[in-house]
């Protein structure tokens, strides 16, 4: 039996203090259609929406970051749970890096734990990009502040974090 208490809490990420991503620029891009991971996956690559449409499975992260490899980076996982993405804003802001943050969009939060349809589907969600303080959003294709874009979504839940590493990082899907 392990003799290590249970946390209550994890870091988003822990080890050294790296930055991999900090002194880049990205531009949002605005979605076409539904398709905001393919759509946030080209703002990271500086690259289209329409090189990542048919490489990517939208509920298969694992995809997601093999698209990205070619443009030297992966994606890590970053332990998180269902609370509200203002949980977690003070932190992803102190690492100072790039991230993708996705939260489920019901009007009603108890769809989230609702039994799937027929077709597997339950509720929607959304993925923006977080850069250093701003965040790049796809349904709006602009950049904005990240505390005000928290704030306007507080009642929102985390779905996914991942920070984006480099391609040869030790971490990573």
């Amino acid at each position: 039996m392990d003799p290590r208490p249970a946390d209550s809490n994890s870091t988003i990420w822990s080890g050294p203090a790296e930055h991999f991503f900090r002194d880049r620029h990205f531009k949002p891009r605005r979605q076409k259609g539904p398709h905001c991971v393919s759509a946030s996956l080209a703002a990271i690559a500086d690259a289209t929406q329409a090189d990542f449409q048919d490489l990517v499975n939208t509920q298969d992260p694992v995809s997601w970051s093999r698209a990205l490899a070619p443009h030297g980076m992966k994606l890590a996982y970053c332990p998180s749970d269902s609370r509200r993405i203002s949980h977690y804003i003070d932190e992803l802001l102190r690492l100072d890096d790039l991230f993708t943050l996705s939260f489920y969009t019901p009007a009603d939060p108890g769809l989230i734990l609702g039994e799937p349809d027929q077709r597997g589907w339950i509720c929607g969600s959304h993925v923006v990009v977080l850069h250093r303080d701003r965040i790049l959003d796809s349904a709006s294709g602009r950049c904005v502040d990240a505390r005000e874009f928290v704030a306007s979504r507080a009642g929102k839940h985390t779905k996914r974090i991942f920070r984006v590493v480099p391609s040869g990082h030790a971490r990573g899907l």
